[in-house]
C-alpha cells in the first residue's frame, strides 16, 4: 500500500495475467458488459419491476454482464443504501445467469474501499472502480487509492478523463497489473491507447460505443462496455464477439446514427429519454437529468424504426411523448 510508484514504469512490460484468479479470469473472459439503466417510478424510487424486465431482455439477448449504477446507471445520484440494495438484489437474483459488476467507486478513498468491501459482500462478482474526480491526484495517489478497493476481489478500472477529469496512465495501470484481482481497463482515450495496453497484455474494454467495433477488430480490444446495449444488445452482442466480415461492418455503419444520438447530449440523456420512448421505463428523470428535445425524440423514432424495433426493448406502443410526460425528482421518495 505505501510502495512509491516509479516515476516512469517500462513502456514494454507485460501484463503478469499468469496470477489472476479464477474469478478474476472470469470477468477478463467477457466481451459485451452493458451499462445497465437503472428506472424509476412515479415516486422517483428504483422501479424494479422495470429492471426485471431490462436485465432479462440483456441477459436474453447474450449480454455476458451488467454494470450496476455506474453513470448510465446513475449510481451518482443514489444513496449509498439505494446503490448497495441494487447490487445485492441483482446479485441475489441473476448472478447464476450473468456477471453482476458493482460500481462501488467514489473521490473518497476510505468511502470506496466500504462499498467495495459491502459490495462482495452482497455477492457481486467484481467492482467497477474509479479514479478520484473532482479532488485529483498524483499517480501514486491513484494507485493507492485503486489498491484498496483491489484488497477486496475482481476489479475493473475505470478511465473516463471526460468524466473525471484526469487521465489514469498506461504507467499506473502496468503499476498495478500484476495485481491478482485487477481484471481490465473500461477505456475511454480511444483506439491508440487501447493497443498500446492490449500489447502489454492488458484487457481493455472499450467505454465507447462509436469506437467499439474498431477497437476490438483493429486494435487488440477485448470487447466493450456499453452503453447502446442497453437499446440494442443482440446487435452489440454480434459486433464485438463475431468475425469481422463485410456484413459486420454494413452493422455498424447501420448503428452509427443511433450511436450519434444517443451521446448528442451527455450520457445518459439519451438512452433514459430512448427507453422511455419505447415502454421501457416509466417517463421519470432524477434532477439534473432530463429529457431530449422534442425534435430530436422526432428523429429518435426515424433512427428507432430503421435500425429495427425488434431488437429493442418494447415493452409498450412506441411514442415520441409530450414534454408533459416527464416527471422529474430531485431523489427518491
Amino acid at each position: 500500500m505505501g510502495r512509491t510508484m516509479p516515476a516512469e514504469e517500462p513502456a514494454t512490460k507485460k501484463a503478469r495475467l499468469d496470477i489472476a484468479t479464477h474469478e478474476t479470469m472470469k470477468i477478463r473472459a467477457a466481451r459485451v458488459m452493458t451499462a445497465i439503466k437503472t428506472p424509476y417510478r412515479e415516486d422517483g424510487d428504483i422501479d424494479y419491476e422495470a429492471y426485471d424486465k431490462l436485465v432479462e431482455f440483456q441477459i436474453k439477448n447474450g449480454i455476458q454482464g451488467l454494470i450496476i449504477g455506474g453513470t448510465t446507471g446513475e449510481g451518482h445520484l443514489l444513496s449509498w443504501d439505494e446503490h448497495l440494495v441494487l447490487i445485492a438484489y441483482t446479485a441475489a437474483k441473476y448472478k447464476s445467469r450473468i456477471l453482476i459488476i458493482g460500481n462501488t467507486g467514489s473521490n473518497c478513498t476510505a468511502e470506496a474501499s466500504y462499498a467495495t468491501k459491502k459490495g462482495f459482500a452482497a455477492g457481486m462478482d467484481a467492482s467497477l472502480l474509479i479514479n478520484p474526480y473532482y479532488g485529483k491526484t498524483s499517480n501514486h495517489g491513484i494507485v493507492m487509492h485503486l489498491e484498496s478497493g483491489l484488497k477486496f476481489g475482481p476489479a475493473i478500472i475505470y478511465n473516463v478523463p471526460g468524466r473525471t477529469g484526469q487521465d489514469i496512465t498506461p504507467e499506473v495501470i502496468m503499476h498495478i497489473a500484476g495485481n491478482k484481482h485487477f481484471a481490465g481497463v473500461k477505456e475511454c482515450m480511444g483506439h491508440e491507447r487501447i493497443k498500446t495496453l492490449s500489447d502489454q497484455g492488458v484487457v481493455c474494454w472499450s467505454g465507447n460505443d462509436d469506437q467499439c467495433y474498431l477497437s476490438r477488430h483493429e486494435n487488440g480490444g477485448t470487447g466493450v462496455i456499453s452503453v447502446t446495449s442497453n437499446i440494442v444488445p443482440g446487435m452489440m452482442v454480434k459486433l464485438i464477439c463475431e468475425k469481422r466480415t463485410p456484413e459486420l461492418d454494413a452493422l455498424e455503419d447501420k448503428l452509427k446514427p443511433l450511436f450519434k444520438w444517443l451521446f448528442t447530449e451527455p450520457n445518459p440523456i439519451g438512452v433514459n429519454t430512448m427507453l422511455m420512448m419505447l415502454g421501457a421505463a416509466q417517463p421519470v428523470f432524477r434532477l439534473p437529468y432530463t429529457h431530449n428535445v422534442r425534435d430530436m425524440r422526432k428523429e429518435a423514432m426515424d433512427i428507432i424504426t430503421k435500425v429495427g424495433l425488434e431488437h429493442m426493448p418494447a415493452f409498450g406502443t412506441l411514442k415520441a411523448l409530450e414534454d408533459t410526460d416527464f416527471i422529474h425528482r430531485e431523489e427518491g421518495h
